[in-house]
């Protein structure tokens, strides 16, 4: 049995023995605790509607799961209220809201009071009689036999009631879905247009990176190499003394100013990366860590390459901010393809306390990015350690 209807269609010994009366009860009772609240907040709708009427759909388009079938809600509660602002105002879902907030909680209610009270009221007749006589309309029960007669009463209108609140919520879940679920299609159209523009943007990024290391690469890079090439021959030629002191001197600083630039250049864009893959490119990190890094990635195939940026620096970004705040013996690198998601961890045995949006650390942004491309970059730390850095993407 799929729903409500379903089940009020079914064998009645199956409906009474299932979990559906139970469910109706849940429906039933949540529609007053959350009727009652939208009641209570309605003042502040008046500021805030747009905002309080996705939140209220939201709950319940997720209790309607409790009398239908339905498909887990693809679209995350942060995503959806920001698609909702680039929509007009939903009036059906206004007005589900309206009515879920001046008239069905009370009717829900008073369902609730009289299938509850009626029935154990008579269910407890026996006991009742028993200390004073009790009046039913205007049959008065007296007696024993009155009282199981009354029990017997109270067994078949609280079966009545399960019935009746059942084809309840079966008619408002009906109407709620109608009201609710009328815009679900725009509104997953907006979300993917929402999404398709954030990796656009990740995207144009990844092509300002790549124009951007490829000036400095044909650009400022040949030009240090030709000027330490120059002074290189210019140390051959200059006679002992401090003009050769100098000369030397600005030799290694353009040196160096060449090596912090490949530096950079590779940060910019690493071409190891590009031309070998994740592996390499996280074995030529690991390499340089001054904390020493295990590498173990288990991949088969090359992944797209928005993820493998976003790995990559990643774990960059990790192992810089283990060397600089961890005080770690070690470091670990792993990564694995699980299904349709890549899964990368980077772990020390640091002090701990660290976080993805501390002081000193770009993992915020990488935050971002990631979620851009639907993926959770998630910090485990707990004071005394260790830490873990964990990046879950969809691929």
């Amino acid at each position: 049995m799929t729903d409500a209807w379903s089940a009020l269609r079914g064998h009645p010994l199956r409906f009474l023995f299932s979990s559906w009366p139970l469910r109706s009860l849940a429906y039933l009772a949540s529609t007053v605790v959350t009727g009652l609240a939208a009641f209570l907040l309605l003042p502040l709708s008046l500021l805030f509607g747009g905002i309080l009427v996705a939140l209220i759909a939201v709950l319940e388009r997720a209790r309607l799961r409790l009398v239908q079938q339905r498909p887990a809600d693809a679209i995350g509660l942060r995503i959806r209220l920001r698609a909702r602002r680039r929509m007009p105002v939903a009036w059906f879902e206004i007005a589900y809201v309206l009515l879920l907030a001046t008239g069905l909680w009370l009717l829900d209610l008073l369902l609730l009071v009289l299938s509850l009270l009626v029935p154990g009221v008579l269910l407890f007749a026996p006991l009742i009689v028993h200390c004073d006589t009790m009046n039913v309309g205007n049959w008065q029960v007296s007696s024993g036999a009155e009282a199981l007669l009354a029990s017997l009463l109270g067994l078949l209108v609280g079966v009545a009631a399960l019935y009746l609140m059942t084809l309840v919520v079966a008619g408002q879940s009906l109407l709620a879905r109608a009201l609710l679920d009328s815009r679900e299609g725009d509104l997953a159209a907006t979300v993917a247009q929402l999404r398709r523009s954030r990796v656009d943007l990740v995207d144009a990024f990844e092509t300002e990176r790549r124009r951007i290391e490829r000036d400095l690469h044909d650009g400022v890079q040949q030009r240090l190499v030709a000027l330490t090439m120059t002074l290189g021959r210019a140390e051959l030629d200059v006679p002992d003394g401090p003009g050769l002191l100098a000369v030397q001197d600005a030799h290694r600083q353009a040196e160096q100013a060449l090596a912090d630039l490949r530096g950079t250049i590779r940060g910019i864009h690493p071409r190891v990366l590009v031309d070998h893959g994740l592996t390499a490119a996280v074995n030529e990190i690991a390499d340089r860590s001054p904390v020493p890094a295990t590498v173990d990635v288990r991949l088969q195939e090359r992944l797209p390459a928005p993820v493998e940026y976003a790995a990559y620096f990643v774990v960059s970004e990790a192992l810089t901010n283990v060397a600089k705040h961890s005080q770690a013996r070690r470091a670990g690198v792993h990564a694995w393809r699980q299904g349709s998601t890549f899964v990368l961890t980077v772990e020390d045995d640091g002090v701990g306390e660290a976080t993805a949006s501390g002081p000193g650390t770009g993992l915020a942004g990488l935050v971002v990015r990631l979620d851009a491309l639907g993926g959770t970059l998630n910090v485990t730390s707990p004071p005394g350690g260790p830490t873990e850095v964990r990046m879950e993407c969809p691929l």
